[in-house]
């Protein structure tokens, strides 16, 4: 054989040996790279190209860009009396729309700038941003962001808000449908002038007008740059309503959108560097909102909203305000169109029409609220917000950002007869018994002073005081001490059954004056709390809700009891006390329209005269009012009232409030009524005993305690059997009929305090 041949049977032999040598150890790799060769799998990835393409052309077949959504049409919201009169109609979107060529072009840049660099560029959408959404939605992550100018202004103008894929997909060909069809600037213009910027703006123009009180024409870039950032969080970034950490982000993202602009050569380096942000103008309501109905529909609105969220409708207040905003709610509310109107009457005849800016300066700085409540329904039947709704944006009948001072006393004496609480010397607490009235007296416990010793009114000394007394004249160390007996703890949680907004609140001898915050409307549903026998009062501002699509369902006014009848009407029968015989025996005792009506109430006035405030009831209707000091020049901090509308010095609970509850109550009040009371204590009825000892000597009082008690500036004290436990026994003899220490002639400024200084404990206040 030769040697071409023999290499010729070599090269056979090896093809036909190499099946054997694959076969002995590798038969199941084989199959798989036969299943799956590289050829194979560019083949199904080209495949699933053409599938997508293909299904997409289809789709972009058969989706035309529809009509404008019906949502963009939409409804008025309906609100009424409770007598089913109508009261307004709002929801109506504030809204013009304007031609692009009336935007500046810098200031539409802004829009573009803020949302969609790439919008003059692109095909109308972002792939990516719409894939990864797709994606989110499919896993459940949620909403993403990614969306360009054209896919924004297609969902808000022709489609939902739903986060769905089929929605995402229409999205995509519409978006990519409207941009050939359209010009960018006919895309922008409607994008400028559906979105919605918040104050009930919807639209450029409307927003320009909302926040600078200017047409959209005559925006500068400035201006514009904080709408644009203004659209991504319309509520969290309004200047006048945001928090400090919304105030910032707003502003980290005006600087956001004009360094883009920079980036994008539509704005010089130099003119940027000389850009200082420009903070709105203070909300301005639209027509037809004017004097108290602003208010009103503010607090329905709110009410509503909150009711969405806690019943599942909306997963915060901003989708529920969504939800509202799209209109078709008939909302009643439970005022009484002639309480109301009487409110108003009382307000206007007993306050503001002697208020004289011109004459007193002080008398600009004026603010009243008030809230009326029917304690046997929980209906809200009336509410005084401000002046006018167009003139002063906040409702002072549910601020709660001023001390409530001594109308909080009332609820240290509920806590000490639920909890049948004993002083520090074992006697258990009611009206009869007796503290030590001493104006700066250390508060004790366990006998240990607590770095606590707040000064009575004008620091006048009563000594040996009965808690009827001293709720009448609203004595500071009596109730100091009392907190610190029952516990503050305790109290804390009575004030928060009663319907106080404690979280947050330090359980701290200080409270004891009333030195949290709280609103008319929340001091409203205590007293009505307290005149409902002790069953829970929450204020209802809304009656009934009707939308063709949802039901919405409020909870019962009327609640659980929160503390004992024995309590609360031993607490009515003692503030009896203080219109017979206290700080509101002036205008509600002697008015010539109570004939012979029941009352009860309790008057306060805050540290420095910064609030004043009348909170009283009969048992048909309890009534809150308000007096706030509040600067009328922005930023309108807080405020001493002092000499206000004539008066000689401070501004009184029992003055100015009182007043206005007495033309108010006495005027609706109807036929005599009288409280219907489980208790043996207080000035509505005859006591029983003598007065106990509690943290002072014990005494004999001159006369009992009867429905006309003597009218005495201080008690008259006999000698007494025993020593008080403290570290220095007080005087016994007869307090003088004038104080002890004479006011000051001037006003007491913030800062002045004689108590021990203490962070915890803060001193100073005068509070009656």
């Amino acid at each position: 054989m030769g040697r071409a041949e023999e290499r010729r049977a070599r090269q056979r032999g090896g093809r036909r040996a190499a099946p054997k040598r694959r076969s002995s150890g590798a038969g199941g790799k084989s199959g798989i790279r036969r299943l799956f060769t590289w050829k194979k799998i560019l083949g199904a990835f080209f495949g699933l190209c053409l599938l997508g393409m293909g299904s997409f052309v289809v789709l972009y077949l058969v989706i035309d860009i529809p009509e404008g959504n019906p949502e963009a049409e939409l409804q008025s919201n309906v609100y009424k009396y409770s007598d089913g009169s109508i009261m307004a109609r709002t929801g109506e979107r504030n809204r013009e729309i304007v031609d692009l060529a009336k935007v500046p072009e810098e200031v539409q840049r802004t829009f573009v700038a803020a949302e969609n660099k790439t919008f003059y560029k692109d095909s109308g959408v972002d792939l990516k941003g719409t894939a990864r959404g797709v994606l989110n939605t499919l896993s459940g992550k949620g909403a993403q962001g990614g969306s360009t100018i054209t896919q924004q202004y297609v969902k808000n103008y022709y489609l939902s808000q739903e986060q769905t894929v089929t929605r995402k997909l229409k999205e995509l060909v519409i978006s990519l449908k409207l941009d050939r069809e359209k010009s960018k600037d006919y895309i922008l213009a409607g994008y400028i002038n559906t979105s919605y910027y918040g104050r009930g703006a919807y639209g450029i123009q409307a927003a320009a007008q909302a926040y600078y009180r200017v047409d959209a024409e005559d925006l500068t870039v400035e201006q514009g740059a904080y709408l644009a950032a203004l659209l991504q969080a319309p509520n969290q970034y309004d200047w006048a309503i945001a928090s400090d950490t919304g105030k910032k982000l707003v502003q980290e993202r005006w600087n956001y959108v004009l360094d883009n602009m920079v980036e994008e050569d539509w704005l010089s380096r130099s003119d940027r560097q000389s850009m200082k942000f420009p903070e709105p103008k203070e909300p301005k309501t639209a027509a037809g909102m004017e004097g108290q109905t602003g208010y009103l529909v503010d607090a329905a609105n709110f009410a509503l909203k909150k009711q969405l969220v806690a019943q599942g409708a909306a997963e915060d207040m901003e989708q529920a305000k969504a939800l509202v905003d799209l209109g078709g709610y008939t909302v009643t509310l439970n005022i009484d169109k002639r309480k109301q109107a009487e409110l108003e009457k009382a307000v206007k005849a007993k306050l503001t029409s002697k208020l004289d800016p011109e004459k007193r300066e002080v008398d600009a700085d004026v603010q009243a609220g008030a809230v009326s409540v029917d304690p046997k329904t929980g209906g809200v039947v009336a509410m005084y917000g401000g002046v006018d709704y167009v003139k002063h944006f906040t409702n002072n009948a549910t601020r709660d950002d001023y001390q409530p001072a001594s109308t909080f006393k009332p609820l240290i004496l509920a806590a000490a007869v639920d909890q049948d609480a004993e002083t520090q010397d074992g006697v258990p607490i009611t009206a009869n018994t007796v503290y030590d009235g001493t104006s700066k007296r250390p508060v004790v416990d366990q006998g240990r002073e607590v770095g606590f010793a707040p000064p009575n009114e004008d620091d006048v000394d009563y000594d040996d005081i009965t808690v009827q007394e001293a709720m009448n004249k609203s004595v500071n160390s009596v109730f100091a001490q009392m907190g610190v007996d029952v516990g503050m703890d305790q109290v804390m949680k009575v004030a928060g059954d009663l319907g106080m907004n404690t979280e947050g609140d330090q359980a701290v001898p200080a409270q004891t004056l009333g030195s949290m915050g709280a609103s008319p409307l929340e001091m409203a549903g205590v007293y009505a709390t307290l005149d409902n026998h002790g069953k829970k009062v929450t204020p209802a501002v809304v009656k009934s809700v009707e939308h063709k699509d949802r039901t919405v369902e409020f909870p019962e006014p009327i609640g659980e009891q929160v503390i004992s009848r024995e309590a609360a009407d031993t607490v009515t029968s003692v503030l009896t006390g203080v219109v017979d015989d206290g700080t509101a025996k002036a205008s509600v005792r002697d008015n010539p329209m109570r004939d012979g009506q029941t009352v009860a109430g309790k008057t306060g006035t805050s540290d420095n005269n910064k609030s004043a405030w009348f909170s009283g009831y009969t048992p048909e209707l309890v009534t809150s009012v308000g007096l706030f000091g509040e600067d009328d020049k922005a930023p309108h901090p807080q405020v001493p009232m002092y000499k206000a509308g004539g008066v000689d010095y401070r501004v009184n609970g029992g003055g100015f409030p009182a007043e206005i509850w007495a033309a108010y109550t006495f005027g609706v009040m109807g036929e005599v009524t009288e409280f219907d009371l489980e208790t043996k204590q207080g000035n509505a009825v005859k006591p029983s005993t003598t007065p106990t000892q509690g943290q002072s000597p014990t005494r004999t009082p001159t006369q009992d305690e009867t429905t006309e008690p003597p009218e005495t500036e201080a008690p008259t004290s006999q000698e007494p059997t025993s020593e008080a436990p403290t570290s220095e026994a007080p005087e016994t003899e007869s307090p003088s009929q004038s104080p002890s220490n004479s006011p000051s002639t001037e006003p007491p400024t913030d800062g002045q305090s004689t108590a021990p200084e203490n962070p915890l404990f803060p001193g100073g206040d005068r509070e009656e």
